[in-house]
């Protein structure tokens, strides 16, 4: 939990409380510096007794609670609610007489962070039932308005005692949400005692496990996730009575029982949200959250001494989002969720509307657009156009929070595409994602990006179901489902052999064939088309934790980004390598061109360059010298960007098949210019240099000397010997 300076939000030292001669509280020690922390206990360990004391409902016998370094023993409930501290007790508390919105507006203040409509959007169906009164409420939604009050006292501190109980899932999983928000945007501490353990977990970096009235310990979140015998000895949770999962015998042997505990494998993202150099730190909880567990499947055994197969967790288990704007396109997103429903698949509705009207979803608009940095009023404008670009934003940011997606389906014109677009692109490769939109037929590069987004065209506008959007989105949906169906039944193919990403032209195909060729026995090598989305591709995949090194030796699309070709990186181009502090081999090749469509699409102020006819719907035009200083003085402040050791080879035979003696594109003077620069503006050093080669890209020696490097890099060969 990451200290901000200053006296820790709340410190418990030595608490003492009696009731009688019952020792409720025995020398409790606790400390929250700043985000949020986690108690969980079992049933009478003294959790409540706990909350009723810092917020002095209960006396203490002895020992100190402190607030911001100042202390709250002997002053009343008033008081230390004066001084900031909401509390959310259990059972509520709630007037019985009061509507909901008398309920906030009782405690409502002015111009404050959280304000009523705040709440609202937090919580539509208090919306809903603004006019309800206390008694009228079902106990989840009692539990809302409970949490909504103390947020509407604007604390600085939040003590909550079993703020999900009695509450339904999907609104469990909103109140989730809203905490790991609050830990995250740090203007309010929150103290969280509760009874279910994965919430518990997921909301804060450490619990507290409270046993027979002490803090038995304070443990990191992920570990205690993780570890279902500690859960079942300290909390009475993980085993139940109908789990098959036997217990460790005293028959097994010390090496089986390592065996056993080795069997599973935990494969972690350092980063599981795409960082920049201004992301905050990734809490512990979040990257144990989203690490993925190989387990093969053991055998079991069960009380009549039978086998039983314990089968890992399918491929494409989990839930079908079909996702859209329902206040528009509402008719044809049900459409095509039911018929997914009909498949026998899980499948929810995400509404993204921004009009502000009711939604029936499982997901409705507000939930969405909390994730939106400025919160609802980031959405909700009034505006369209801010409103759909926060929307955007927004569902971006909640589908990184989703770690049991199926499947994504959407359907709808540029807008609506538009919309869901990032979000689908956001999620890895290999996840079904189906897009039916009227901007199939077209170029739909903005939009599938270096995703796999499958689109279809849907010929007629996605407005109503009528005879020709009745098949397409049909058709649409059927697919989707049987791409998550068929991913249940396919095992995946496991290579025992780590991926590297490599870029290649076909002015530079040599060279990749022969370094792919000398380390394929020992790695998975991965070609992308330097086309402007391949490399956006290969560095989605390594931002994404699927590739352990790079060979980017065709770093082309920078021509075209310079210049204006069609082929360009963007400006992230290089990123991946940056945030993954990885080692990065590159060079040249191919930055002697930019790409155009036919000799007709050439800008006019191209016309007198140095063309070359790849193919009749591909024009190469020679890149200057003035061009190429300005390419080497951008890749060289990238690699100086690097953290990891860097290679960057300048082959002074040429970059490409076209830039050799005797070809259409032979320039020492241009090549220089480029060399030149890069060598001025990479700070090299002993883990970052730049390397002159006498070679052509694509002669043997060059890429020899790529593989020897790449070795040295990657610990060496891993061949296989005679015997094996």
């Amino acid at each position: 939990m990451a200290e901000r300076g200053g006296p820790p939000a709340l410190e418990v030292r030595d608490l003492n409380v009696y009731y009688g001669h019952s020792h409720a509280l025995q020398g409790v020690d606790l400390r929250l510096g700043r985000g949020v922390l986690s108690v969980v206990g079992r049933n009478g360990m003294g959790k409540t007794t706990l909350c009723q004391a810092i917020m002095g409902l209960v006396p203490v016998a002895s020992g100190d609670i402190s607030f911001g370094g100042q202390s709250l023993v002997g002053k009343t409930p008033a008081e230390i609610a004066r001084l900031g501290v909401g509390y959310v007790p259990q059972g509520r508390r709630l007037w019985r007489s009061l509507t909901v919105d008398e309920h906030l507006r009782l405690v409502a203040k002015r111009d404050a962070a959280w304000s009523v409509e705040r709440i609202y959007s937090t919580f539509p169906r208090l919306a809903e039932r603004k006019s309800n009164g206390g008694a009228q409420l079902s106990g989840g939604e009692q539990q809302m308005l409970a949490i909504a009050r103390a947020l509407l006292l604007n604390p600085k501190l939040l003590v909550m005692d079993e703020p999900t109980e009695g509450l339904a899932p999907v609104i469990v999983q909103q109140v989730e949400d809203m905490l790991v928000r609050l830990g995250q945007e740090g203007d309010i501490e929150v103290l969280v005692i509760e009874q279910n353990i994965g919430v518990a977990c997921a909301v804060a970096e450490s619990v507290g496990i409270m046993v027979n009235g002490q803090i038995d310990r304070i443990m990191d979140s992920g570990v205690l996730a993780a570890d279902r015998d500690l859960q079942q000895a300290m909390l009475g949770v993980g085993r139940h009575a109908h789990d098959e999962t036997p217990d460790a015998t005293p028959q097994r042997e010390a090496k089986g029982e390592e065996q056993h505990r080795g069997a599973v494998t935990r494969i972690y993202m350092s980063n599981p949200s795409t960082p920049t150099r201004w992301s905050r730190h990734v809490p512990v909880r979040i990257i144990e959250g989203t690490a993925r567990t190989v387990t093969p499947a053991p055998a079991a055994v069960s009380s009549a001494g039978a086998t039983i197969s314990v089968q890992p967790r399918q491929r494409g288990a989990g839930t079908i989002l079909v996702c859209g704007t329902l206040d528009t396109k509402g008719p044809e997103l049900r459409f095509m969720r039911d018929i997914i429903r009909a498949e026998g698949l899980a499948v929810r509705l995400v509404d993204l509307s921004t009009s502000g009207k009711p939604s029936g979803a499982e997901v409705p608009p507000h939930t969405v657009a909390g994730f939106h940095p400025r919160g609802v009023s980031g959405v909700f404008t009034g505006d369209r156009g801010t409103a759909v670009a926060g929307m955007t934003l927004a569902f971006e940011r909640w589908m990184a929070h989703q770690h049991d997606v199926a499947g994504v389906i959407g359907a709808g014109g540029s807008g609506g595409t538009a919309l869901v677009a990032p979000a689908f692109r956001s999620l890895p490769v290999g996840i079904p994602k189906m897009l039916i939109s009227t901007v199939a037929s077209g170029n739909t590069e903005q939009y599938v990006g270096p995703s796999d987004i499958t689109m279809m065209h849907s010929v007629a506008d996605v407005q109503g179901i009528n005879s020709i959007t009745r098949e397409v989105l049909g058709n649409g949906a059927h697919a989707l489902a049987g791409m998550v169906k068929g991913r249940r039944l396919v095992q995946p193919h496991h290579i025992d052999k780590p991926a590297v990403g490599m870029t290649m032209f076909g002015v530079t195909t040599p060279c990749v064939q022969m370094v792919s060729q000398a380390i394929e026995e020992d790695y998975d090598c991965l070609v992308f088309h330097a086309t402007g989305t391949g490399g956006r591709s290969m560095e989605k995949l390594l931002d994404s934790g699927m590739l352990s090194a790079v060979l980017d030796l065709t770093t082309t699309e920078i021509c075209d980004m310079v210049a204006g070709g069609v082929f360009a990186a963007n400006e992230d181009r290089f990123g991946a390598s940056i945030r993954a502090g990885l080692p990065y081999i590159g060079a040249c090749g191919a930055l002697d061109m930019v790409n155009f469509n036919a000799p007709e699409t050439v800008p006019a102020r191209y016309r007198d360059r140095l063309f070359y006819e790849h193919n009749p719907q591909i024009t190469l035009m020679r890149t200057t010298a003035e061009e190429n200083t300005r390419m080497g003085r951008w890749i060289g402040e990238r690699l100086n960007e690097m953290s990891g050791p860097v290679r960057f080879f300048l082959p002074e035979g040429g970059v490409s098949l076209l830039d050799a003696p005797g070809q259409a594109f032979w320039d020492p003077e241009a090549n220089a210019a480029l060399f030149r620069a890069l060598e001025e503006t990479v700070r090299q050093n002993s883990t970052r240099q730049l390397v002159r080669v006498p070679h052509n890209i694509n002669d043997p020696e060059f890429a020899d000397l790529v593989v020897q490097t790449f070795r040295t890099f990657h610990g060496g060969a891993r061949r296989k010997t005679s015997g094996e």
